[in-house]
């Protein structure tokens, strides 16, 4: 069974189950994150949404290059969480099913591509503190304690 963070589903809501890959990106003493700017600055681990016929390995290297620009490498799996959200950019209630991984940063190859996202680099602590779901700042603060 996969932990859940966050809010309980309600019992009146479907929700569509939606997996994705999300890494932690060590940069010496440091975290590479991504900023998803809108109403409110949103800091998240990069990553996202496993396509139809990805492997996450596959979405994570992706997802990482389109948000930040960098190219990534040994990717270990850590573990995973899920939790109950509402996704506006696809209007739909869903079940985030986050497999979390930590990998080497290697290269920044360009900006991210991923509309409105901009990419971060914060202390261990600042971005424990930063971070905008509770199972991101979960798995940030057990890889740096």
């Amino acid at each position: 069974m996969i932990r859940r963070v966050g809010h309980a589903p309600r019992a009146d809501q479907r929700y569509v189950a939606r997996p994705g890959a999300y890494a932690i990106l060590p940069l010496e003493r440091s975290v590479l994150l991504t900023a998803q700017m809108g109403e409110r600055v949103d800091i998240q681990l990069p990553g996202g949404g496993i396509d139809p016929g990805e492997s996450p390995v596959q979405a994570l290297h992706r997802e990482v290059m389109e948000e930040t620009g960098w190219r990534i490498a040994n990717p270990r799996k850590l573990g995973a969480f899920r939790r109950f959200v509402y996704m506006p950019e696809y209007d739909m209630m869903a079940e985030k099913i986050c497999h979390i991984y930590v990998a080497r940063p290697v290269f920044c190859m360009t900006a991210p591509s991923e509309p409105d996202h901009e990419t971060l680099v914060l202390s261990a602590q600042d971005a424990v503190d930063a971070l905008g779901n509770d199972g991101d700042r979960l798995f940030l603060a057990r890889y740096f304690s």
